[in-house]
């Protein structure tokens, strides 16, 4: 009986030890007089995501429609307190003017054992910074015009790829048009690599394309564990096969370089800034290994096939559900084609004025990365309500709700390229269009995004009339469980060919 009574106390003990771990932040901001939603036991406010019921992206767009009149919004990622901040002067504080720190985005731990999670986008600051020096030489405009002969030829297999498609005469699944093009893109402009992604056969890098976004429940998890629990999920790599992409990227790079070494073979590609830095590793001061490098090839590869896909697919949707302005778009193709003798330049594509606002207004309604997310590096007071976050806080700006805002941008379901004309551009903050981030860590390859974009619509539309079809998804709907802004489904279309 005594042992008994001990054996239950001790239950109790620890059980009231595990509740105060699970409680003991849940009064971090009231404390600081920062409104918020009430953390539930475990979860935190993270229940709906950790169950794959809902993204981020709207998660917190609810929130920042529930808090309205806050500029910021106190969370719990389980146990943790995280802050969204939702005024565009304090982002304006967080991206640019203070950002030295908030200089981490704080997605994995510093030390991780899987070794492409050390690309840029995660990378803390210390080894961010002269990496990220290193690598902008690869998205100059003179690269860009270098590669235009590279993206155009691959536009040219896109059009014979949807020919392909058009005489089956069957809805056309838009998303999967626009990934192989953008992954035969990437091959050829990033790694010299012939992808063979636009031919009626699935090709090896699109199905690692695939396997990277993938929205089963099994990468839910994984990536959920390592959102949440870092320490977890490196401990679980020790015993779990959970990394099955990193041989994959690591043969690539290595097969590449002996390649170019054995045929003596220059070409400028991002590839090639990789094979620099190895040659010549004290131009950064950092430790360079096979691992950070194919981290590198990693985030190009994903990030260079991904968003520039979604883009290309989500226009040619709302392309296909506006005809007035497909149509307008269209008469603007055909006037620089005709000024141009039928022959297209980068400089040709940089003067086409309604292009670039289809692209924005498709990017202000589908960003493709629907939030931001910073970490600080020091404890840090704003200056505007006193209130003081303590260091290694993770801070999130909620892209999506801005961009969907109808106080800032009127009627947003409705795709208005005119809202970014001159005047209209003129009277917005800058902080309320932020597709790609803003500041020193917005993304490297903007341009490179959007240039291969422009090139892949001009060809499809020159070429092709959209339409909705009984596949189309309409309304358009987000899935909940996607690793970025994606649809709910595939975007499926009617396209038939030009006849002049």
């Amino acid at each position: 009986m005594y042992i008994n009574l001990e054996i239950f106390c001790a239950i109790v003990i620890a059980f009231i030890a595990f509740y105060y771990y699970l409680t003991i932040n849940n009064n971090f901001w009231k404390h600081r007089g920062i409104s918020g939603p009430k953390p539930v036991l475990g979860f935190g406010n993270m229940k709906k995501i950790i169950l794959g019921e809902e993204s981020m992206s709207q998660y917190l767009t609810k929130l920042y429609h529930k808090y309205k009149n806050e500029s910021m919004i106190g969370i719990f990622r389980l146990r943790t307190p995280a802050l969204i901040i939702k005024d565009p002067d304090l982002i304006k504080i967080v991206l640019i003017k203070d950002f030295s720190k908030f200089m981490n985005r704080g997605l994995l731990p510093i030390i991780s054992t899987e070794p492409i999670s050390h690309h840029l986008f995660a990378l803390e600051a210390e080894r961010w910074h002269p990496l990220r020096k290193h690598l902008t030489s690869g998205f100059t405009s003179n690269k860009l015009k270098g590669m235009f002969c590279m993206i155009h030829e691959c536009s040219k297999h896109l059009v014979n790829y949807l020919d392909i498609l058009v005489r089956k005469e069957e809805p056309v699944n838009v998303r999967e048009v626009a990934a192989r093009f953008t992954t035969d893109v990437v091959g050829s402009c990033g790694f010299g690599v012939e992808m063979n992604s636009l031919s009626e056969q699935e090709s090896e890098f699109r199905r690692l394309g695939k396997s990277i976004f993938n929205t089963n429940v099994q990468k839910i998890i994984k990536d959920r564990i390592r959102e949440l629990t870092p320490q977890v999920y490196n401990f679980l790599l020790y015993i779990l096969p959970l990394d099955g992409i990193s041989p994959k990227i690591l043969k690539l790079m290595k097969e590449t370089i002996k390649y170019r070494k054995k045929y003596d073979i220059f070409r400028p590609d991002f590839m090639n800034i990789i094979l620099e830095l190895k040659k010549h590793p004290e131009k950064i001061n950092i430790d360079i290994t096979n691992e950070l490098l194919a981290a590198q090839i990693f985030i190009f590869f994903a990030a260079g096939f991904e968003t520039s896909s979604t883009l290309i697919s989500n226009a040619l949707y709302e392309l296909a559900l506006n005809p007035n302005i497909q149509d307008k778009l269209r008469e603007e193709i055909k006037k620089f084609e005709s000024q141009n003798d039928e022959e297209w330049k980068y400089e040709t594509i940089k003067k086409m004025d309604y292009l670039e606002k289809v692209i924005q207004e498709t990017l202000r309604k589908y960003p493709p990365v629907p939030f931001l997310n910073r970490e600080l590096i020091d404890d840090y007071t704003f200056e505007s309500n006193k209130v003081t976050i303590p260091k290694g806080l993770k801070i999130w700006i909620p892209t999506y709700a801005i961009h969907n805002d109808p106080d800032i941008y009127p009627d947003p379901d409705k795709f208005d390229p005119e809202r970014f004309s001159e005047d209209n551009i003129k009277q917005r903050h800058p902080m309320h269009f932020l597709p790609f981030g803003h500041g020193p860590r917005n993304c490297i390859g903007i341009r490179f995004a959007e240039y291969q974009t422009k090139i892949g619509l001009i060809n499809i539309l020159r070429n092709f009339k959209l339409d909705v079809c009984d596949k189309t998804l309409i309304p358009y709907k987000l899935h909940p469980r996607g690793l970025i802004l994606i649809p709910l489904t595939d975007l499926y279309l009617k396209i038939t060919r030009l006849t002049n």
